[in-house]
């Protein structure tokens, strides 16, 4: 029974149709969230500083192609697993296009088509695309990784880190607690204050700036779940995985 599942999963017809599903489910979930801007002026604080780095989250992710004006352009880095497939046709058809691959904490990119990836994410960012990545890696979920850091100081661009919430939502009791956003509530936008990585940034100012996006990170996130009147939305690290899969807050 898990064999069939796991082929019926890897097969192209099925993440095609599950992409195109996935997809049509998020653009009904922006489209009936009011959503608020935190600060209000967001957009006007970002654009002059494009291409920039967009972190956020692992599991606070499925809100986050909307953030995109038409205007913009922006990639994001999904990872090569079969449920990543499902995200990167999702993402596309969303208009937002993939780097295939995954992040690190520091210099094993040669894991999981690392090296690729981060070289791909310079030149991304060199050709004036936004690069959208999760700043946690798996299995470590809401602890910043150095890999995004070494991305900032490689490519000379600005850090984001910015949270999407919405009132309505399902929480799943996995690794990285994935918020699944639901239609017909509030949602909010908020972002913190951007971070730059000097090109001559030394391990112990990587380490310093690597802590400063984590401390960031939750900020938002708490203040995004906060603004939508779920105080309780925010799981961080520390947290047991209490809430069962599927349990829904609405």
């Amino acid at each position: 029974m898990k064999t069939a599942l796991r082929n019926l999963t890897r097969a192209n017809w099925f993440q095609g149709v599950a992409g195109f599903v996935a997809a049509a489910f998020l653009r009904l979930v922006w489209r009936t969230n009011r959503v608020t801007l935190d600060p209000p002026d967001v957009y006007d604080i970002v654009e002059p500083q494009i291409p920039v780095i967009l972190a956020f989250w692992h599991g606070q992710h499925l809100m986050t192609p909307f953030i995109k004006k038409p205007k913009h352009r922006a990639k994001v880095l999904i990872s090569r697993h079969r449920d990543g497939e499902i995200n990167a046709r999702a993402a596309e058809r969303l208009g937002v296009g993939t780097v295939r691959g995954s992040g690190d904490h520091g210099s094993a990119f040669h894991r999981k088509g690392g090296v690729g990836a981060f070289r791909e994410m310079v030149t991304t960012l060199e050709e004036h695309y936004n690069m959208a990545l999760t700043a946690d890696v798996p299995k470590r979920a809401r602890k910043a990784g150095l890999g995004i850091i070494m991305l900032a100081r490689e490519s000379g661009r600005p850090i984001m880190p910015f949270a999407i919430a919405t009132s309505r939502y399902i929480r799943l009791d996995n690794w990285d607690r994935t918020t699944i956003n639901l239609p017909f509530g509030r949602g909010a936008l908020v972002g913190g204050d951007i971070i730059n990585v000097p090109p001559d940034a030394d391990s112990a100012m990587m380490e310093t700036l690597r802590l400063q996006l984590e401390a960031t990170l939750n900020d938002v996130t708490r203040r995004a779940y906060e603004q939508v009147g779920r105080s309780d939305g925010f799981v961080g690290a520390d947290a047991p995985n209490a809430v069962g899969a599927g349990t829904s807050h609405a």
